[in-house]
């Protein structure tokens, strides 16, 4: 047949074309990659517990690995709670609160195909806790035994039973033990027979090093490929044991990205799909151009946290509390932060079980608190000179430079004179582990660190109890306060929930009327991402599950 139609006749080689092609064999469907800026500076540790704080267990952490306990991450609107992990199920002896039964999850295997057992439990255990464990690694207690102060040690009953004990009665366990990563023992144990030399201290201390190079853990994503400071890849794990939560996308890579211009640039140019706290004054220019805008309040707190040691200013409550009242919270969130904050006036809010009934109400109220300051003895000719150590970047941290400066502006018409000491984030986060009395404070009379505050022993123990001072945990100022202990003692002995919140509260408004920290503001997690990413699920937490997010391509 004769077709005199050139498009008809082009309509009819394309249907032929196609009717052909469907014989040819399938071609595998594009790889689908989700890019994203973080804040940090660095890619966070890889060895299985990491570092730049929370930020480190949302990318590096809760990606590769979990915990016998983990967080309910699948909802916006719904408080996130404390669920099984690793551990199906747990139990407090009856008869003795220091001993806790959790029974395992049977067929969980590691990335490298070792098995997931009792073993595997005690071996992490002890990678923090025994010095005398081959795989004892110094490097990651800091980041973990601070976190979890009471657990003691952990014992096999059988291949999936196993009992925790604890230095003293410890309701708090189930929410710490969060933070406890279970890497392979059998993937460490591999580069630890293959190092070389007699010396087993430093053959852990190498098999640690190639470890984080080739992590294995149980977690729904596994490490492709990994250069410091430059970028992580991960990619799904087709074998997690939640098939509900085996990632949508085959690959996600992690940018370390510190500066919130130079990452939303990255996200306008396309280089990214996704960046954490990008920057205010820019979102205008983000929502016109169709990027979708995520924030959600976070049990999160962005504080000055007081040194108390001899000599501090702070030492003086008239000051702290001045501090307290110095400080347009509404101001700061409506221009510098455009919205993206929670005013606080406290670590919780009015309407949390934790709240209490505090009798020292934070707000802005300029003219009490130069009072107070004059009765403190200061004045317009006589300032009070004080020094706060921050980062200029970093996990929570928000907008740490630009929120500092509006600080010192604020304080400075309530009689205090403020001097920052800007450091990297890293290190501002290891120097609160140092606390106020070691040399790595630069005199600094406050810290300003960010904190989660999801649950009891993050959100108040480790700051308030005078046995978290440092070494132990994130005392920074070495409070010492007597009331403080024994509520401290009342909660963690408590294993009723009702009655358990009650001494909580009771414990948080002591800490508000005695004006422990400067409260600033709570953060609301915002991120910004190209509309091409999906499935995005923004929970009240300051973490984040990857699992669902979809991109198109």
């Amino acid at each position: 047949m004769f077709i005199k139609n050139n498009n008809t006749r082009a309509a009819l080689i394309a249907l032929l074309a196609l009717g052909s092609a469907a014989a040819w064999p399938r071609v595998a469907a594009a790889e689908t990659v989700l890019r994203i800026g973080m804040t940090a500076a660095d890619i966070p540790r890889t060895l299985g517990q990491p570092d730049q704080g929370f930020e480190g267990n949302r990318f590096t952490g809760l990606t590769m690995y979990d915990a016998l306990t983990s967080w309910d991450l699948s909802s916006a609107d719904k408080a996130s709670v404390v669920i099984p992990g690793l551990a199906t199920e747990w139990k407090v002896d009856d008869a003795d609160k220091t001993k806790w039964t959790f029974k395992l999850r049977p067929g969980v295997t590691f990335h490298d195909g070792s098995p997931f057992n009792a073993d595997a439990v005690v071996w992490n255990v002890e990678k923090v806790l025994k010095q005398d464990a081959p795989q004892f690694d110094a490097s990651q207690v800091g980041v973990t035994a601070s976190r979890m102060p009471t657990l003691a040690s952990a014992k096999k009953i059988d291949d999936v039973t196993v009992e925790l004990t604890t230095k003293e009665p410890d309701s708090f366990l189930p929410i710490n033990l969060t933070n406890l990563f279970m890497a392979s023992p059998a993937k460490w144990q591999s580069f630890y027979d293959k190092a070389e030399g007699a010396d087993a201290k430093a053959k852990s201390q190498a098999a640690w090093t190639a470890f984080a190079r080739s992590a294995s853990g149980t977690g729904p994503w596994k490490m492709a490929s990994f250069t410091p400071r430059e970028r992580l890849e991960l990619v799904k794990n087709p074998d997690y044991w939640n098939k509900a939560r085996v990632p949508k996308v085959d690959k996600m890579v992690l940018l370390p990205m510190p500066e919130a211009n130079a990452r939303t640039a990255a996200l306008l140019s396309g280089q990214v799909d996704w960046v954490e706290a990008p920057a205010p004054d820019a979102l205008p220019e983000l929502k016109q151009r169709g990027f979708k805008l995520y924030s959600n309040e976070q049990p999160h707190v962005w504080p000055w946290q007081f040194s108390r040691v001899e000599g501090s200013p702070w030492n003086d409550i008239r000051v702290r509390k001045a501090a307290n009242l110095c400080v347009d919270r509404e101001g700061l969130r409506d221009g510098l932060l455009a919205g993206l904050m929670v005013p606080a006036s406290g670590t919780f809010e009015p309407g949390h079980p934790w709240r209490g009934n505090p009798t020292f109400q934070i707000k802005y109220d300029k003219a009490a608190a130069q009072k107070l300051m004059q009765e403190a003895g200061y004045g317009p000719n006589k300032k009070l000179t004080v020094k706060t150590q921050t980062s200029a970047s970093g996990s929570g941290q928000m907008q740490p430079l630009p929120m500092n400066e509006y600080l010192q502006q604020a304080l400075a018409e309530c009689y205090f004179d403020v001097q920052l000491d800007v450091i990297e984030w890293n290190t501002l986060f290891t120097n609160w582990r140092r606390g106020a009395k070691d040399p790595s404070a630069n005199g600094s009379h406050a810290t300003n660190v960010t904190y989660a505050a999801m649950d009891p022993f993050f959100a108040l123990v480790r700051f308030l109890q005078s046995g978290m001072a440092p070494p132990v945990s994130n005392n920074w100022g070495f409070i010492n306060n007597p009331k403080f202990d024994e509520l401290v003692k009342k909660a963690r002995q408590t294993f009723d929930p009702a009655a358990r919140d009650a001494a909580l509260a009771e414990l948080h408004a002591a800490s508000v009327d005695d004006a422990a920290f400067l409260y600033v503001a709570h953060d609301v997690g915002p991120r910004a991402m190209s509309p091409k990413v999906t499935g995005v699920v923004q929970p009240k937490s300051w973490f984040i599950d990857f699992s669902p997010v979809s991109i198109a391509q």
